[in-house]
C-alpha cells in the first residue's frame, strides 16, 4: 500500500483544462498521479467533475476557494465539493487588505474559523494554504502563520514548502512542527537568484506579470529542477497525518509546457520513493 496519494493541482495546467477539460484530467493520470486538487471547475458541474475522475482514477482530494467565494456562499461551495468527493477545502490565499499586522485581520481569522466549523458539519475539513506573507512577526513576536493556527485548533496546515522556503524557514522543520495538522502538502520547487528576486506575486494579483522572465526573477520549476531539498521534504512527512503530497507548479518554466512541467515533476519524484 503506498504511504501518500501524489497529486496535481490542477491549477498548474489551467490552459490546459480550458482547453480540453477531460482530455487534460486523462493525460494527469497518464503521468502516475493518483489525485487531484482543484481550484476552479471550469464550468463543470459536480456531478460532471465526479464522473471524470471516476473515470480516469483520479481521488478528488481537496480544492482550493477563495475565503470570498466561501463567505459568499458557504453551503453552496461545500455542497459542491462534497459532491465531488472531496475531503478538504483550502483557504488559497489572502489579498493584501486581509493579511497579518492589517485592521482586518481579526476578521479574517474570526471568517476561517466559523468556515472550518461550518465544514465540519458537511464532513470536510478546512486548511489554510500559506504563501511567505504569513511568516511575519506580530507584536506577540509570534508569526501569524503560527497565531492562525494557535487561535484556530481545528484548521488544517496544507504547508506549501515553497513559501516556507521564500519566507526564509526551513520547510522540513515546519513539516515537522504541523506534523499533527497537514494531512495534504504542497511540494513546490523554484530558483530565486536573489532576495529582491521580482515578481513573486503576479499570480495573486499583487504585481503585474513580466512579459519575459529575466535571471533576476522568482521562477517556479518542476519539482527536482529547483533549490529545494525534495529528499529532506520526505523525511520529514515520516510520523505525520499527511496522506497526500501535491505537486503545483503556478507558471511553466525551463521552455516547457504546463503539462510537461507535471510528467517532469512525477517522474522525478519517482526515484525517492513517491
Amino acid at each position: 500500500m503506498k504511504k501518500y496519494s501524489i497529486g496535481l493541482q490542477l491549477y498548474s495546467v489551467r490552459s490546459d483544462l480550458y482547453r480540453d477539460f477531460e482530455g487534460t484530467l486523462k493525460k494527469v493520470a497518464g503521468m502516475g498521479y493518483d489525485s487531484v486538487e482543484f481550484a476552479g471547475l471550469y464550468g463543470k458541474s459536480a456531478a460532471e467533475v465526479k464522473a471524470l475522475c471516476q473515470k480516469y482514477g483520479l481521488d478528488p482530494v481537496s480544492a482550493h476557494v477563495g475565503l470570498s467565494e466561501m463567505l459568499a456562499d458557504p453551503d453552496g461551495v461545500f455542497e459542491t465539493y462534497k459532491e465531488i468527493g472531496c475531503r478538504y477545502i483550502a483557504v488559497p490565499y489572502l489579498p493584501a487588505e486581509d493579511r497579518p499586522l492589517t485592521p482586518n485581520y481579526g476578521n479574517v481569522v474570526a471568517s476561517i474559523a466559523a468556515l472550518t466549523k461550518k465544514a465540519k458539519a458537511y464532513g470536510l475539513q478546512m486548511l489554510y494554504h500559506n504563501h511567505d506573507f504569513e511568516f511575519v512577526r506580530l507584536p506577540s513576536g509570534e508569526y501569524g502563520y503560527d497565531d492562525l493556527f494557535s487561535r484556530i485548533p481545528d484548521l488544517g496546515a496544507e504547508i506549501d514548502v515553497c513559501w516556507v522556503n521564500v519566507a526564509g524557514e526551513d520547510p522540513a522543520a515546519y513539516l515537522k512542527k504541523y506534523a499533527a495538522r497537514i494531512p495534504v502538502v504542497h511540494f513546490k520547487d523554484f530558483v530565486m537568484p536573489g532576495k529582491k528576486a521580482k515578481n513573486l506575486y503576479a499570480l495573486i494579483g499583487q504585481e503585474e506579470p513580466q512579459d519575459k522572465a529575466s535571471e533576476e526573477d522568482f521562477q517556479y520549476r518542476p519539482l527536482g529542477c529547483g533549490a529545494q531539498d525534495l529528499p529532506a521534504l520526505i523525511a520529514a512527512l515520516e510520523g505525520s497525518v499527511c496522506g497526500y503530497v501535491i505537486v503545483e507548479q503556478d507558471e511553466p518554466s525551463m521552455g516547457k509546457t504546463r503539462l510537461e512541467c507535471a510528467e517532469i515533476s512525477r517522474n522525478n519524484l519517482r526515484p525517492l520513493g513517491l
